[in-house]
């Protein structure tokens, strides 16, 4: 699951939205977490927490005014 999402060279895809960027990656992590979350929940936890730095990675390096932040703050709807 790691190389796949190596693969998918995630921080180098300014070019997409972040809307098309989840398009295509929450299937896979989707079938992930269903399949390998079903008996072992706790042990996909680590390799979740990658897959969000690699997305706060993105974010930093596609909005230039976002490149101090370290990390992801949660959604507020005002």
């Amino acid at each position: 699951m790691g190389r796949e999402v190596r693969s998918w060279r995630l921080h180098t895809r300014s070019d997409l939205s972040f809307r098309e960027l989840a398009r295509r990656t929450n299937p896979v992590v989707a079938g992930w977490i269903n399949y390998y979350g079903r008996f072992r929940p706790w042990e996909l936890n680590p390799f979740l927490m990658r897959i969000n730095s690699y997305l706060v990675r993105w974010i930093r390096q596609k909005y230039k005014r976002l490149a101090a932040e370290r990390k992801a703050e949660p959604r507020r709807d005002d």
